[in-house]
This record gives C-alpha cells, sequence and structure tokens, in this order.
C-alpha cells in the first residue's frame, strides 16, 4: 500500500452536527436490523414459519448490504457522495413500505435483502466521506465518535421497536423505518456538503472499477484488516440474532426485559468506542487492535464457561456478553482506520470492500447460531469462532504480532487533515 494520501489543510470539521449527521448514515442498517429484532418471534408466528427461516430475515440483509456497498462504492468514486445516498435512502423507504405488507416469509426475506442492498448506501458513504477529509488517529477518532451514535440503534431501537410493534403490530416497524429514511433524505438533501471534487473522482468505466478492485485484493494487508471488522460484526450479529431467542425462550424474560438488556450491552460497545477515541491519541491503532483481540477471545472463553456450567443463570450471561462485547468497540475504528490509510484516492471501493465484507460475512457466519441449535452454547460458540478467526487473519496476514514487524506509528496521527467547508 503505497499510494499516497491526498493534500489536505489543517481545517476540519469538529461540530456536533456533523457528527451526528454521519453517524445517523452509518446507523440505518443498524436501525434496520435492531428495531425488527424483538418482533421476531411475532414474526414466527404470524407467517406460519420457523426460528430459522425468521433469523434468515436478518441474515438477508447483511448479504444484501454487502453487495450493495461493492456496487455503491465506485458509484459513488465516480459521481460523488450525495448522489448515492439520495437512491439509496428513497428506496429504502420504497423497500421499507413493501415489507410491511408481505404475505409470507420468502417475500420478507427477498425484500429485506433489496433493502440491506440499497441502504448499504448510507454506511459506505459515510465511511468514504470520513476518509475524505482525515486520515490516521484523527479518522479513528472520529470513527469512535461516531459510535457514539451508531451506539444508540442498539441502545433504544429494540425498545422503540417493542413499543411500536405493542401498540400496532410488527409490520408497523417497517413504516416507522420507512420515516427514519424521510427524514435522513431531507437532512443529506439540505446539510451534506458534497466531500468529492469533480477533478478528484474516478472514470467509472467497468474495466477502471475491476481494476481497482483487483488492486485492493492483491494487497494482502489491506484484505486482512479489511476482514477484521466483518469478523467483529459476525460476532455482534451472532449475539443479534440469537439473543431474542436465548433469552426470551430459554432465560424466560419478556420482551421488554429483553430489550433492556439488549439496551445494556449496547453500551457496552458505545462505552469502549469512547475509550477508544481517547486512546488512540496516546497509542496507535495498531497497537490497539492486536491489544483488543486477544482481549476479546479470552472474554469470550470465559463466556463459554459460564454458559457451559449455567453460572450466575441470566445474570451471568448478561455479565459475559457485555465484557465481550466491550472489546469490540475496540477493534472495526482501528481496523477500517489502517485499512484505508493508503487508499483516499479511491477510498469509496476501499470502503465498499470493507463494508461488504463487514455484511457478507457477518450474513453468512450468523444463520450459524440457528443450525447449531439456536441456544445460547450455539450463540456463544460461533462468537468465539469469530474471535478466534480474526486474530489469525490478524497474526497470518499482517506483521502486527511480529516484533518490529509493523512500525509503531502506522497510521497514527500524521496531523493530515482536509477541509469539511
Amino acid at each position: 500500500m503505497t499510494e499516497p494520501s491526498p493534500p489536505q489543510n489543517s481545517k476540519a470539521p469538529r461540530s456536533v452536527k456533523y457528527v451526528l449527521m454521519l453517524g445517523a448514515l452509518a446507523a440505518l442498517p443498524a436501525l434496520t436490523t435492531d428495531m425488527y429484532l424483538p418482533s421476531l418471534p411475532a414474526v414466527e408466528a404470524d407467517l406460519h414459519t420457523t426460528q430459522t427461516a425468521v433469523q434468515l430475515t436478518l441474515s438477508g440483509t447483511l448479504v444484501g448490504g454487502g453487495i450493495g456497498q461493492l456496487v455503491i462504492g465506485p458509484f459513488s468514486d465516480r459521481f460523488g457522495r450525495r448522489l448515492p445516498l439520495l437512491i439509496g435512502i428513497s428506496l429504502h423507504v420504497a423497500i421499507s413500505l413493501l415489507c410491511s405488507l408481505t404475505p409470507n416469509i420468502e417475500t420478507l426475506t427477498g425484500l429485506r435483502v433489496l433493502q440491506g442492498f440499497f441502504n448499504a448506501a448510507a454506511a459506505v458513504v459515510a465511511l468514504a466521506v470520513i476518509r475524505d477529509r482525515f486520515v490516521g488517529s484523527d479518522a479513528a477518532r472520529l470513527l469512535s465518535r461516531l459510535m457514539l451514535v451508531i451506539g444508540v440503534a442498539p441502545l433504544l431501537a429494540p425498545t422503540v421497536g417493542q413499543a411500536i410493534a405493542g401498540l400496532w403490530n410488527w409490520r408497523a416497524v417497517f413504516y416507522a423505518l420507512a420515516l427514519i429514511g424521510v427524514v435522513l433524505v431531507a437532512i443529506v438533501w439540505k446539510f451534506m456538503p458534497e466531500t468529492l471534487p469533480g477533478d478528484s473522482r474516478s472514470p467509472g468505466h467497468p474495466r477502471h472499477v475491476a481494476a481497482a478492485y483487483w488492486v485492493l485484493l492483491r494487497d494482502r494487508h489491506f484484505m486482512a484488516l479489511a476482514v477484521i471488522p466483518g469478523l467483529g460484526l459476525a460476532l455482534i450479529m451472532s449475539y443479534v440474532v440469537g439473543s431474542p431467542f436465548v433469552f426470551q425462550n430459554e432465560y424466560g424474560l419478556t420482551a421488554q426485559q429483553f430489550a433492556l438488556v439488549f439496551a445494556l450491552n449496547g453500551a457496552a460497545l458505545v462505552l469502549s468506542a469512547q475509550l477508544n477515541a481517547a486512546l488512540v491519541r496516546k497509542f496507535p491503532p495498531v497497537r490497539l487492535l492486536r491489544t483488543a483481540l486477544l482481549v476479546q477471545l479470552s472474554l469470550a472463553l470465559v463466556l463459554l464457561g459460564v454458559v457451559a456450567t449455567g453460572a450466575g443463570g441470566a445474570v451471568g450471561l448478561v455479565a459475559g456478553l457485555w465484557l465481550v462485547l466491550s472489546a469490540q468497540g475496540m477493534i472495526p475504528a482501528n481496523a477500517s482506520v489502517l485499512a484505508l490509510h493508503n487508499y483516499g484516492h479511491m477510498a469509496g471501493t476501499a470502503a465498499a470492500v470493507i463494508g461488504a465484507l463487514q455484511s457478507g460475512v457477518a450474513g453468512l457466519v450468523s444463520p450459524l447460531v440457528g443450525l447449531l441449535g439456536g441456544n445460547s452454547l450455539s450463540m456463544v460458540s460461533v462468537m468465539i469462532g469469530s474471535c478466534t478467526v480474526a486474530v489469525l487473519v490478524l497474526a497470518l496476514g499482517t506483521p502486527a504480532y511480529r516484533k518490529g514487524g509493523w512500525p509503531e506509528h502506522a497510521g497514527h496521527d500524521d496531523g493530515q487533515r482536509v477541509s469539511a467547508d
């Protein structure tokens, strides 16, 4: 990875409005998943289907998001950041309305794949905008701050989704998702500036796009770093798809109690992301990444012991999950910053690869929870598998764990920013 960063100056957006705007965009896929979570048992009953089939409506959204990012990323490098956002979120609104009318689980699954495809625009463009304007620890800090906004999704979305479904039914959740999309379109239209100047855009020809992807695929360090956020999301989604059934069916929690537990665990992600934002001022992203992965794997193994022995019951399970998820807040931001560091000239395409791997890996791994039994043991086992593979990828695909193999300043603050004005 030898391409230089684009010319930059000292002005940078630090306003709360800017962070909230990008965070709201990046959170759209999470909102689409999390508001729907408490309704999974109701969907299973209403559409006369199975737990595994209902879980596939979540996994399908992730797979659709992965494919969508591969298409939308190069599109944003060619036409700028605003147009893909406006198109993608508008289609998210339309598909949300169609989801509310679905007659069977097969139709719902197909629509959820399309919904993931189009709202991927929000996630990939938010990451590309950050790389348009920031590098190094500045980017890591902004990504960590965004986690505070993105973290509102797991904190509040299940509670809101449960309230909406309780007042009406699970189909009303999709009306709410459509309304959120309408609000985001209005925000992008009025407040989001174009961050990719015309002279910095790629030609957009299929051959050029293919060549750009080939460069990224051949970069072993980039690919190793790019897949780590995907393995992290696989861990989270294994918890997400399994937890409604584990807590409500296996441990006897009500839907309201589950929403509170989900919010508590969401707080772990938010708090650790803010800790990461502070730590990157003193430590390089690579050091934080390699440490967090090892800590997370160790905590996941402890959680396995808690589940296998039943120690502490539901309280023990919640405490163990909280600790495992708390390490996750320090992983994706640092891995993404390191992966994107030398690809500012095609940030949309590089962000698309990261996003596609994130959604695709999580979408392929998370169904294993249901296939292995859908209980707490299968959920935690899949989480441990994701942790283990992430550590191996970083160790074998990069020199991060080799003494002197990766300079400690790699990806660290180099004082480079670009203007947001």
